[in-house]
């Protein structure tokens, strides 16, 4: 039934989403005149909506920045709204717009922003404000350490491009990173890659699913439950495949390079393996993390942002303590089809501004937004997961480079396998890719993950899948996500 209702809510929302785009004539600002001085006697009221993964950390980090940005600037009152899921910002967002309620500051993603700018003048270009040598970044009359252009990691900055114009500032980032338990996979009698194949995932996942006499129990674990291979984001696991194979996903026009033939075979192959039990998803089967932390999943892939529920000592966990199955937990790069030139995507909230008619409450919250990225906001958010900060100033902190000097230390804030998820991300930033952002590159996401989700479903149901089941399910996604439609 959660299924069916999702499917509902999805198709609801791409609905809403071609009515919206196709009402309003594109009319994006394509400047934004900075005002020669921030009058600090007006009082502004400014809306701020952001995520949080349900950690009462990061919403009492958010809370003391804004409460040490209005000691700075008391003219500015910050009214923080917290979401848990992005999908609800941008739900939100979108009905919003058309009663021009839309919030000041937004935590979301440039995908969604790419939307969000079919209508007129939603989205503040950030270029002007970012270059103005009084309020820009760095700016002479900022009253706090404003980072400069240049201390931003350039290529999270360059994400943050949509056409030729910032629409955004990277706020933080991840990337994906596989979790293993080591201790099954040498028990299988294979020893762990420095960089892991997809052939050495399925090789061992294959060795995994020997059972005992009774044909019921596994003999790796002892339980009659194992799913060797679970990925939480299959948009995510589309889209790198393709990019490491360089067959086409899509491109800054819009259009659609992701249904070929070379697709169809990473389906079939996925399909093989689904089939025989080995592979699932976290849409069918549940969260990788609590399969992993129960000994009934070898190969978790999930974000560096979900490390800290990893593991037999995982700080934040689901499952109850009797649950719980010991083992040695490893975290690697996610598997690749050529180990010289590794593929990952780089991911992580952007923040934008929404237009308003007073200029100056737009500066008021372009100052707030740069707030956002000191030092003090970057590095105490990314602790308490495996994000890293987005600036170059916070990497080489001293405060940040003893935190990552202390893995271990303590379970809670220095767990040893969110440390390892870190540095993986930070070692890896220039492996790192970005898909093309236009108005329906989220449709186009969406769609790669759910070709996925449906040849995995379906073989697991002992459907056939082949070339025809293919070949229709590319015309029913194209259908359902609206794919031949130019925006």
């Amino acid at each position: 039934m959660r299924r069916i209702i999702s499917t509902l809510l999805a198709l609801t929302m791409i609905l809403s989403l071609v009515s919206f785009t196709g009402c309003h004539k594109k009319v994006q600002m394509d400047a934004f005149e900075v005002p020669a001085a921030f009058d600090e006697s007006k009082q502004f009221e400014i809306s701020f909506w952001a995520k949080n993964d349900s950690n009462l950390t990061q919403v009492d980090i958010y809370k003391k920045t804004i409460a040490d940005f209005e000691k700075i600037y008391p003219n500015i009152k910050v009214d923080l709204k917290l979401y848990t899921d992005y999908g609800e910002i941008y739900k939100d967002v979108i009905t919003n717009l058309a009663t021009k309620t839309t919030p000041n500051v937004c935590i979301t993603y440039p995908d969604h922003i790419a939307t969000y700018m079919q209508g007129t003048n939603v989205i503040v270009p950030l270029d002007d404000l970012m270059n103005d040598s009084q309020y820009g970044l760095g700016g002479s009359e900022i009253k706090f350490d404003s980072v400069k252009k240049d201390e931003i990691v350039s290529k999270f900055l360059d994400e943050c491009v949509i056409g030729d114009k910032h629409y955004a500032l990277p706020f933080m980032r991840s990337t994906e990173a596989c979790y293993i338990n080591k201790t099954y996979v040498e028990k299988l009698g294979f020893t762990i890659p420095e960089k892991l194949t997809w052939d050495f995932i399925w090789q061992v996942c294959e060795a995994a699913m020997e059972k005992e006499a009774d044909g019921e129990t596994f003999k790796i674990n002892g339980q009659k439950t194992l799913i060797p291979f679970i990925y939480k984001s299959t948009d995510n696991m589309m889209i790198q495949m393709v990019e490491q194979k360089g067959t086409g996903y899509s491109n800054a026009n819009g259009d659609n390079l992701l249904f070929n033939d070379s697709t169809k075979g990473l389906l079939l192959d996925i399909a093989d393996h689904a089939k025989d039990r080995e592979f699932s998803t976290f849409k069918i089967s549940s969260y990788p993390a609590n399969f992993l932390n129960r000994g009934q999943c070898i190969f978790a892939i999930d974000s560096t942002a979900g490390a800290s529920w990893m593991g037999s000592d995982a700080p934040n966990m689901d499952i109850a303590e009797q649950e719980i199955v010991n083992f040695e937990t490893v975290v690697k790069t996610i598997p690749q089809y050529n180990t010289e030139s590794p593929k990952m995507i780089s991911q992580g909230p952007s923040v934008c501004i929404f237009n308003k008619d007073d200029k100056d409450e737009v500066l008021a919250s372009w100052i707030f937004l740069q707030f956002l990225l000191t030092n003090n906001v970057q590095i105490s958010y990314a602790e308490t997961e495996g994000y890293i900060p987005v600036t170059t100033k916070a990497h080489n902190s001293a405060e940040y480079k003893d935190y990552l000097s202390r893995s271990g230390e303590n379970n809670q804030l220095y767990y040893s396998v969110k440390l390892d998820a870190t540095k993986l991300a930070l070692d890896n930033i220039n492996n790192t890719f970005v898909t093309p952002v236009y108005n329906g590159s989220t449709n186009l996401r969406d769609a790669a993950g759910q070709l996925i989700e449906e040849v995995t479903k379906a073989a697991r149901r002992n459907k056939v899948v082949d070339d025809e089941f293919i070949a229709n399910l590319y015309k029913e996604m194209t259908s359902l996500y609206k794919l031949n439609e130019k925006k």
